[in-house]
């Protein structure tokens, strides 16, 4: 079976067009950091998101990495990152530029750039 983890908002666009299945036909199980969960069940989230982590979702909490790389992400991209990096998820479910840079910077399978590693190259 596949690990795969995933940040808010696809997670949000899914259950805002009626197709959270969609990702229990594909994967069978999806992980949730506990910040993505936290994020969708928020007083501000808005009201097709609250309380409605699937069944099939696994909410897992994550201990945060101190990396200065993945502060220009918000937490719930943080969390999710940090998650599948620490479970060598198979596969990440992220949208935003600045993550997917991140994320994509991170599983990179060469060795890391400057830019990603957080050595000050200047």
């Amino acid at each position: 079976m596949r690990l795969i983890v995933a940040d808010t908002s696809p997670i949000f666009y899914l259950l805002s067009i009626g197709h959270i299945d969609l990702l229990s036909r594909l994967f069978g199980k999806v992980l949730l950091p506990g910040a993505v969960d936290q994020e969708l069940c928020h007083p501000a989230a808005p009201s097709v998101a609250h309380n409605r982590v699937p069944p099939w979702a696994e909410v897992t909490l994550v201990k945060p990495i101190d990396d200065p790389v993945l502060q220009p992400s918000g937490a719930g991209e943080r969390a999710a990152i940090t998650l599948a990096l620490s479970l060598h998820a198979d596969l990440i479910l992220i949208d935003e530029r600045k993550g997917t840079a991140v994320a994509l910077g991170s599983f990179d399978p060469y060795p890391p750039s400057p830019r990603y590693s957080g050595l000050d190259v200047s």
